[in-house]
């Protein structure tokens, strides 16, 4: 029996099931969300290769008229300290139009690729200054992990497949590289510039296809170190909901304090109509309060018993009417006016109380 009971909380122990909504806010405010690094690099290098491939000739224009300003006018201006101002202020506005686009394009992309990822984050958690992130123990533990053999094996696949692609767009390019000595140096630096670009959009393209592959492995990698085992689970619940048994005391308390209430009105009442050993229902007058009669207490069984006894040790006139007895139980709670076809019996009852009481 103790071999089975350890069993069963070797195997609770188990991380087998899948995060709960909890367990994942917690770790996302932690700053813990699957995200692949490459996605945002390959995003980033594929939107500037194409504003550049679509706005080549725009940037050889910007670039080529500050060249054209710099040795036909800058070189013959006097320097004073108003032309080194006026020459400085001019070219950073040049640099500025030539840089401005490629760096807004890299920001919206860099954003854009994250935001894809995660979604809105922000988490100070995450570069908090922590004692084991210098811990050289974990730094090797770290070093000879698992995770490090297989971010190895990604560092080699990018690097293989990125240098295959940019060698296959040269080697399908290589009449024309070959004779660029034959050629002009502007028509050089075209041919240059067109390989350039195209083997910067083909090997982003598929760092890309890489950074997807390598999103998925995170995501799963992710979802693996977040699972919980059934006693996680159980004791998040306890932490949510609070613990079953606590929560039962505290209901059960609840119930007395009400019980104890509930009782305290009995003294009050006008009359207890009881059924008469397992009903009791005590009633009420008050025209300032309601119009009607009202339920004071009620109870069944013992509660019952107890709310006779306690009319009985105040002087409250206590009646038996079995069928309006059972009628008020079910169909009243306890401060609640009587339904209107219980006027005239309860009227009658009440009648029959005062003249008792010597009241009317």
């Amino acid at each position: 029996m103790d071999l089975l009971s350890l069993d069963l909380q070797f195997f609770s122990g188990e991380k087998t099931e899948k995060a709960t909504p909890k367990k994942r806010q917690d770790a996302r405010k932690k700053g813990q969300v699957a995200k692949s690094q490459d996605i945002n690099t390959s995003v980033l290098l594929l939107a500037i290769f194409l504003f550049l491939w679509m706005a080549g000739k725009y940037l050889l224009g910007i670039l080529l008229n500050l060249f054209r300003h710099s040795y036909q006018d800058y070189l013959l201006m006097d320097i004073t300290e108003q032309n080194l101002s006026s020459f400085f202020t001019v070219i950073l506005r040049e640099m500025a139009s030539f840089l401005g686009p490629i760096l807004i394009i890299a920001l919206v992309a860099a954003v854009a690729a994250n935001y894809a990822q995660v979604g809105f984050l922000f988490s100070t958690e995450a570069i908090q200054m922590k004692l084991e992130k210098i811990n050289p123990i974990q730094g090797f533990k770290k070093i000879f992990s698992l995770r490090s053999l297989v971010e190895l094996i990604k560092s080699i696949l990018k690097i293989s497949f990125v240098g295959a692609i940019a060698f296959g767009i040269l080697w399908n390019r290589l009449d024309e590289i070959l004779v660029l000595s034959q050629k002009s140096i502007g028509t050089a630096l075209a041919t240059l510039g067109t390989i350039t670009v195209q083997m910067g959009l083909f090997c982003s393209g598929g760092l890309l296809f890489l950074a997807i592959l390598d999103y998925l492995y995170q995501k799963f990698d992710f979802e693996k170190n977040i699972r919980m085992s059934k006693q996680d689970i159980k004791d998040e619940y306890k932490n949510i909901e609070g613990d079953p048994l606590i929560k039962s005391k505290i209901k059960q308390r609840q119930r007395e304090m009400a019980m104890r209430r509930m009782m305290q009105e009995v003294p009050k009442a006008d009359v207890v109509i009881t059924n008469p050993t397992h009903f009791a229902v005590a009633l009420k007058y008050d025209e300032e309060k309601l119009d009607a009669p009202y339920v004071v207490a009620k109870g069944v069984d013992y509660v019952a018993q107890k709310i006779k006894l306690i009319a009985k040790e105040n002087d409250v006139i206590t009646v038996e009417n079995r069928p309006l007895a059972r009628a008020l139980y079910s169909q009243t709670e306890i401060g609640d006016a009587i339904p209107e076809e219980f006027f005239k019996a309860v009227a009658e009852l009440l009648a029959f109380v005062y003249r008792t009481k010597n009241k009317i």
